[in-house]
């Protein structure tokens, strides 16, 4: 992503590793999974075992948090899964937009083979079961609450809230199982752990935000440098770091402390903060690479 040192991040709670277990066991009760990921971080935001644990079952991949993502971004990332025979959806679990089609997607594609072969065997009272998954953070129990119109799953604004598994059942004979959030054990490529981290789906307690922020400013600059002089009213020179974008940030915001130093730290916690919750603008992390099939 760039040069800036950043100690390796690792985030692996134990009861994360008993989740993996947990969605194992429980896959042969489902018919299908439907897997949460941030619309920000589509690729990066789903976990690369996901597709070992949950194999022979029919996937739909929910593309939530889209009004904080770049809108042409995720018309780029839903044309990308459909290249791969998966349905995608992008919603907005605060607001409710895209909802409304999810169940129709779930019967006449994700499981239309399975409700025809049922009907053809008289087994139209069978409830359709899915397995929703996804990593902390990406909205999970905030998806199924909005379809089951009630605070039904434990919701959290922190990463690694839901513990165990938990039945939801919604009135159009489906039912949902919501699975804890789980990572994977070790982050092989750093910069999909950094942009975990810049979504939250990483617990701040164990980052340097000061450090991200500054890796988060030079994206922004190479990416949406728009964004970044209309939100901050800086200008900036190509070869500035991100150390340098850092201070004109908190002088611009008068940050300051004693000896006429600038607070690059609380600078840094108000660029994270401002970046999740979209007052930068709606900004998608990573594109699909094109000629991946």
């Amino acid at each position: 992503m760039d040069n800036i040192d950043m100690k390796q991040i690792q985030w692996f709670p134990g009861h994360m590793a008993k989740t993996r277990r947990l969605i194992s066991a429980n896959l042969k009760l489902v018919d299908a999974v439907a897997e949460v990921v941030d619309a920000r971080v589509p690729l990066s935001s789903r976990n690369p075992e996901m597709d070992r644990m949950t194999t022979g079952k029919p996937r739909i991949i929910i593309l939530n948090k889209c009004d904080l993502a770049d809108e042409k971004a995720t018309k780029k990332w839903i044309e990308y899964f459909s290249s791969f025979g998966i349905t995608s959806l992008a919603v907005d679990c605060k607001s409710g937009k895209g909802l409304k089609s999810f169940i129709p997607s779930v019967k006449t594609k994700v499981l239309k083979e399975l409700i025809d072969k049922r009907q053809k065997n008289g087994m139209t009272g069978t409830p359709l079961r899915l397995m929703i998954v996804g990593i902390p953070n990406v909205g999970k129990s905030s998806f199924i609450n909005r379809l089951a119109g009630s605070k039904r799953a434990k919701v959290e604004d922190r990463p690694g809230v839901t513990r165990t598994k938990q039945w939801v059942k919604l009135d159009n004979n489906i039912e949902l199982l919501d699975m804890p959030g789980v990572l994977w054990p070790k982050f092989e490529d750093q910069n999909v752990a950094i942009k975990l981290a810049f979504t939250g789906a990483v617990s701040d307690d164990i980052l340097d935000i000061e450090t991200l922020s500054m890796k988060l400013l030079v994206f922004l600059k190479e990416n949406y440098p728009q964004s970044l002089k209309e939100r901050y009213k800086i200008d900036y020179a190509d070869g500035e770091s991100g150390l340098d974008l850092l201070e004109k940030v908190g002088k611009k915001r008068g940050m300051m402390i004693a000896g006429g130093k600038i607070n690059t730290e609380r600078a840094g916690i108000t660029v994270i903060d401002e970046f999740r919750s979209a007052k930068l603008g709606r900004i998608t992390l990573e594109l699909p690479e094109v000629n991946e099939k």
